[in-house]
């Protein structure tokens, strides 16, 4: 078991993640978590049926702050996320790939920032599958600037695995419309309707691209015009129901 760091009187954090066959990396990925938890805090992963060596991988770390949640039939990263997200115990929610990698002051920074702020979405190195920086920071590979609602409506700058909130935010948030594009850009978009988003500059996180990556936020859009409107009219729709009209 890695070695814990000092317990202190933050809240206790639920990191939630996704796994689908991801043997390759997921070991990596879970040590440079574990070694910044407090005995208090939990992993929770929720498990797409993997039919490689994920599970065993898990298994082998025998650390009861991981719970897992195998078996699962969704076929889907947004729900297979959601599923985790319904089982997190804690105040303080972390969304975690399964092939990133955690650099050692990344919960410590964004656990006092949640102090203070309904949502905090941090900064990245983005590298590829050999280690390669293909983006030293993602934050100006997005342009990401200045901008509130309405410029995350149009373009989707929220990135989950650089992204931790409240559970406030995740009570709003719950349960996720159907077919809503990406989970993270809707918790993004409830929280930037709430007003309290902070953007971290410091860069928390390795971001691997790879071919079976399944996000493929800050990447141009396959989708056709009359798709993109539709996505963004739905987004809004929802948004308006979900927080203005439940106020």
């Amino acid at each position: 078991m890695p070695e814990q760091v000092p317990v202190t009187d933050r809240p206790p954090v639920s990191v939630c993640m996704a796994t689908y066959n991801g043997a390759k990396h997921i070991r990596q990925q879970l040590a440079s978590i574990l070694i910044q938890l407090q005995p208090q805090d939990e992993i929770i992963i929720s498990d797409d049926s993997s039919t490689d060596d994920t599970l065993s991988i898990i298994a082998d770390f025998k650390d009861e702050r991981i719970r897992v949640f195998p078996n699962n039939t969704f076929r889907n990263p947004i729900y297979n996320f959601e599923f985790a997200l319904k089982q997190a115990q804690h105040e303080y929610l972390f969304l975690c790939d399964q092939d990133d990698y955690w650099y050692p002051h990344k919960l410590d920074t964004v656990t006092k920032l949640l102090s203070e702020h309904l949502l905090v979405v941090h900064d990245c190195e983005v590298v590829d599958i050999s280690g390669k920086v293909l983006h030293s920071s993602f934050f100006d590979y997005i342009h990401l600037g200045q901008g509130g609602f309405f410029k995350n409506l149009l373009k989707n700058r929220y990135v989950g695995c650089c992204m931790a909130f409240r559970r406030d935010l995740l009570e709003q948030s719950l349960p996720f419309p159907k077919s809503i594009p990406m989970h993270d850009w809707w918790i993004g978009l409830i929280a930037a309707a709430k007003g309290r988003v902070y953007h971290c500059p410091d860069k928390l996180i390795r971001y691997i691209r790879h071919s079976e990556t399944a996000s493929n936020t800050g990447a141009k859009s396959q989708r056709s015009m009359q798709q993109k409107v539709v996505i963004r009219y739905f987004l809004l729709k929802n948004i308006i129901i979900r927080v203005l009209l439940s106020r």
